[in-house]
């Protein structure tokens, strides 16, 4: 990818960088997201401590599938390359309800390692997820190309199908207990579950009253700015 296609597949936070860039930090919007213009409350915190935040424009349909994950390891070569980092500068990957499926699955095939992942309210289980709203299907037919068996798409796309193969690193994970868009107790607690019998490095932070995705109370974003500048290894 060359550096002039960088601004026009992805919107780039470096003018909140006040210097190195300590960890380049993919952010993975939800359902029907778009565009991006401004950093909100926890990635200006990234981004003080080092964090370069990416907005990849990976389409609002897409359930991180192949084209999408293809286009963001362009992406990640590309920034590392015009930003001269090194590969022990760390590649970490955050977001929300579709973007925590994104953000979980990047993880799980991303060309470069990942080294942290925080997934808010994810969707974890795409074949439960398929049939848990009306508005759903035509989406996730969209993004894997309307095929009729729809089974190998759903478990190559479903982070709780591909806990044997994500990488062991640090993982925060938040959900609200009254969630209705994604239901905690088909999604995170399953996943949660799956991985934690593997034995891997997983934060499980359960918010009672929460809806879908916040508001976050004030010690759970605290928590995660500190996980993610921690994986910046800026304590």
């Amino acid at each position: 990818m060359k550096e002039n296609v960088i601004k026009e597949v992805a919107w780039v936070g470096s003018d909140y960088v006040p210097g190195k860039i300590n960890g380049v930090i993919l952010t993975f919007h939800g359902l029907g997201g778009g565009s991006k213009g401004a950093l909100g409350t926890e990635e200006m915190e990234w981004a003080a401590k080092g964090g370069l935040v990416v907005f990849p424009y990976y389409g609002p349909w897409a359930w991180m599938n192949r084209q999408a994950r293809a286009m963001i390891d362009e992406l990640v070569d590309a920034l590392y390359l015009k930003h001269g980092l090194s590969d022990d500068v760390p590649l970490i990957c955050v977001g929300g309800s579709m973007g925590g499926q994104g953000s979980l699955l990047y993880t799980r095939y991303a060309k470069r390692p990942v080294r942290a992942c925080y997934a808010n309210c994810p969707v974890c289980d795409l074949e439960y997820h398929f049939h848990e709203r009306p508005d759903l299907p035509p989406t996730v037919r969209h993004a894997m190309g309307y095929p009729d068996d729809m089974q190998p798409m759903l478990t190559e796309h479903s982070p709780l199908q591909q806990v044997s193969a994500m990488p062991d690193i640090p993982y925060l994970i938040i959900h609200g207990g009254k969630d209705t868009a994604v239901n905690k107790q088909h999604h995170s607690d399953k996943l949660v579950a799956a991985m934690r019998a593997r034995k891997m490095k997983v934060e499980y932070i359960e918010v009672p009253g929460m809806g879908h995705c916040g508001p976050l109370p004030l010690n759970v974003v605290n928590r995660s700015i500190e996980f993610i500048t921690a994986a910046m290894g800026q304590h």
